[in-house]
């Protein structure tokens, strides 16, 4: 399976004209990248100028998409009472909506009557989905990419649905 490398991500968003809607279903992410940042922040050494450096690189590459007027919403679906890792994604929110994304969080309780796809994915202007892969552990696999209309409308139904019910960040409370 093959993966994105900065320059991939970077061409994804840049060829994105209307929006780029992330869905997120995991409770846990164990991206290699990230293990340094939560032992510090389990550590209570980690603020929110902390966070905006470790995910600089992001945070451009969504404040630069934002001001070409592309929407960007990402929705997480989440159990209570949250993992660690949920609450340390929390605590990092509020660089990702300064960025120019609007974040929503669902409960997974609420989330029953939903369809879903069965991999975290980003919709891209309603024709491209990226899934993400990752192993049972939260480790990254990869990437795969459609282009298939009939994934691109149930995967952009299942986001309009879940965003439909989730709270917007500034009102969720983590349970």
């Amino acid at each position: 399976m093959k993966s994105l490398d900065a320059a991939g991500w970077a061409r994804l968003f840049h060829e994105c004209q209307e929006f780029a809607y992330h869905l997120e279903m995991r409770d846990h992410y164990a991206v290699a990248e990230e293990e340094a940042d939560i032992e510090r922040w389990r550590a209570g050494d980690w603020g929110p100028e902390d966070d905006a450096r470790s995910k600089a690189g992001w945070l451009d590459l969504m404040r630069s998409t934002a001001e070409r007027n592309v929407r960007l919403r990402r929705v997480r679906i989440v159990s209570e009472p949250v993992t660690e890792y949920i609450r340390f994604e929390h605590e990092g929110t509020p660089q990702n909506l300064a960025a120019g994304e609007d974040i929503r969080w669902l409960p997974r309780t609420n989330a029953s009557g939903l369809a879903l796809p069965g991999n975290d994915c980003w919709i891209l202007d309603g024709t491209k989905v990226l899934f993400n892969h990752f192993t049972g552990d939260g480790g990254w696999v990869g990437n795969e990419f459609s282009t298939d209309p009939d994934v691109a409308k149930l995967c952009a139904e299942a986001f309009e649905s879940a965003w439909t019910l989730a709270t917007p960040h500034h009102e969720f409370t983590l349970k």
